[in-house]
């Protein structure tokens, strides 16, 4: 199959490189700094699942470059998204499917509207990696598999094909017939604990040990579960308890993307995450009361310091 990769950060570069690692033609379309970067230094995966180095990358900083694609694997941060809307009606254009991974669920009416329902697959990842100074892909966590599922009737045969293209790739694949199920009850929990973490500027151990600010988490929970349940996912009492089970279980220093982000004085992703809420809280009249104050506090370092 032939795969395009956009987006080049830890989490395209690590899916991208364990597809090609089983034989499939993967292009990573990418800015020409960062094609330097991979012309020069490969593409190098420091895995606790097993390293993995290619040096044979393709890339590309226009889909001009591209003659034949199947899927486009979208990476892109969620404050990108609307920078690769041309790139990926272009990419539609010479026949792909668009899987996108990130965070959130407002993309996907976005991407559907603009690129037609039955090119854009339902697709989330499960992975901490982040990239070094070289480009290279440092993975630390058990976890590396991405889920999709069709949002039009015409996908579930190619979703299959391509899960099962995988299965002997270094990585984990799966198929969810009920992907919007599967899409809103990651979004409810990378929500609440971007949201929370960021907030107070501490790992969850720390906030562990505070009761009262813990369920202030656990509040947030329970407001994007009700915010699922208005548009129809049916998201239960037992999901919440699932996401409070793994807070529990992670390390002392475990924390959210987010929250490193606004450490490093990165972007953040707060539009795409609790703005979106925000934004599909009002469209039906409910309130989100406590994700409104959370959002409040950080959109001061949403562009970065």
């Amino acid at each position: 199959m032939h795969i395009t990769v956009l987006g080049a950060g830890a989490l395209g570069v690590y899916f991208g490189g364990r597809m090609q690692e089983v034989g499939h033609e993967v292009t990573f379309l990418v800015r020409e700094k960062r094609a330097q970067q991979i012309d020069r230094e490969g593409l190098q995966i420091h895995s606790v699942a097993g390293d993995y180095t290619i040096h044979d990358v393709r890339t590309v900083q226009t889909t001009d470059a591209i003659r034949k694609v199947d899927l486009v694997l979208l990476a892109v941060k969620g404050y990108h998204l609307e920078g690769a809307i041309p790139q990926l009606k272009e990419l539609v254009e010479k026949g792909a499917k668009v899987l996108p991974v990130l965070n959130g669920v407002e993309h996907f009416q976005l991407l559907q509207e603009i690129l037609g329902e039955e090119n854009v697959i339902g697709g989330l990842s499960f992975i901490i990696a982040t990239l070094d100074e070289n480009g290279h892909v440092h993975h630390a966590s058990d976890q590396h598999s991405i889920v999709l599922g069709p949002l039009h009737d015409s996908q579930l045969a190619f979703c299959e094909q391509f899960a099962e293209s995988l299965q002997k790739a270094n990585m984990e694949v799966s198929v969810n017939e009920n992907i919007l199920t599967a899409i809103w009850d990651k979004y409810m929990f990378i929500t609440a604990f971007s949201g929370l973490t960021s907030a107070v500027n501490l790992p969850i151990g720390q906030i562990r040990q505070v009761p009262a600010t813990f369920q202030l988490g656990v509040q947030l929970l329970k407001e994007m579960k009700a915010l699922a349940n208005h548009h129809g996912i049916p998201l239960a009492d037992e999901n919440i308890e699932q996401k409070i089970a793994i807070w529990n279980s992670l390390p002392e220093a475990g924390t959210s993307s987010m929250h490193q982000d606004k450490r490093k004085g990165l972007p953040l992703e707060l539009d795409s995450l609790q703005g979106a809420a925000l934004r599909l809280a009002e469209k039906i009249k409910l309130e989100l009361p406590t994700i409104k104050v959370i959002y409040s506090i950080l959109k001061p370092y949403e562009k970065g310091i």
